[in-house]
């Protein structure tokens, strides 16, 4: 089976990487070429039109940035003429409602779709270590599923196209309100002249504690946002996502809107590219 991998960014090149490393024949796109090269000098073939790649492989994985970059990407005129007879696997986060127009599209181009939206960062992408959620028939699951082991050993059948794309949506959630909620506690105690220890000792032992606090508290206590694994900016869309999609299902978002306000605040401060525990800068900020 040869693969196609369009998107080779932050996670979608760590991503194409597993996939060399496990001498998976790949063909690779990206709209910023310079992000080819560790691919092509790992082996892979690179081609300068999206295209070239789909029209070369069984299979096209996707790890783009949005659903428009889709559109643009897959389902232009000369791009949607290559999807027939291909299988299509998104694996970037978009809202159900976008999964479901894609793979509609798609099918109409004559292809299969399958969701897989990954959970995890640049650090669990390199060693392979990705939770991946699936939305798709049992069949397509099963036909792809050692190709999903490749970024996580265990592969999740969520349910039906959107299913998928809501958990990670869901999840993406609870990072951006368990972070906010961790800064401000964090920020609150400082204010009080608390000894940061003595918060870690007691939260640790604590029902509350989860290890993303220690993954992020250093970043925090130095203002050290650089090189990050998830960008505030792409945080940010997700809870844009969320907040649109949990509003058509009619969930009170009174709590993510104000994450969400915190999330733009950081943005203001530059914080657009640096690491989502930015939030802390925001918080401790004071500004509302």
């Amino acid at each position: 089976m040869k693969v196609a991998f369009l998107g080779t960014g932050l996670m979608g090149l760590p991503m194409a990487q597993k996939l060399l490393e496990a001498n998976v024949e790949l063909i690779a796109y990206n709209r910023t070429p310079e992000k080819l090269e560790p691919l092509k000098a790992a082996g892979a073939e690179v081609v300068t039109k999206p295209y070239q790649a789909i029209r070369a492989a069984d299979c096209v994985i996707l790890m783009l940035t949005n659903a428009a970059a889709i559109y643009s990407v897959l389902l232009s005129d000369r791009s949607s003429q290559a999807v027939a007879g291909r299988s299509i696997i998104q694996m970037g986060t978009i809202t159900p409602t976008e999964s479901r127009e894609i793979r509609d599209a798609v099918v109409a181009a004559g292809g299969e779709y399958i969701e897989a939206p990954v959970l995890g960062s640049i650090p669990e992408a390199k060693a392979g270590n990705l939770i991946v959620m699936v939305g798709a028939r049992q069949e397509q699951y099963q036909r792809y599923l050692e190709l999903f082991k490749y970024f996580g050993p265990e592969p999740l059948l969520v349910g039906s196209v959107g299913t998928a794309a809501a958990l990670k949506l869901g999840l993406n959630q609870l990072i951006a309100s368990q972070t906010a909620a961790f800064a401000l506690s964090l920020s609150f105690v400082q204010r009080y002249g608390i000894d940061v220890d003595a918060l870690m000792y007691v939260l640790r032992q604590s029902a509350l504690y989860a290890p993303t606090f220690d993954k992020k508290l250093a970043r925090m206590l130095d203002g050290n946002y650089a090189n990050p694994n998830f960008p505030t900016k792409h945080l940010m869309k997700d809870i844009d996502f969320f907040i649109d999609e949990a509003k058509t299902v009619g969930l009170n978002v009174s709590s993510i809107e104000g994450v969400r306000k915190v999330l733009d605040m950081a943005i203001k401060m530059s914080f657009a590219h640096e690491d989502y525990s930015s939030i802390f800068a925001a918080i401790k900020s004071g500004e509302n």
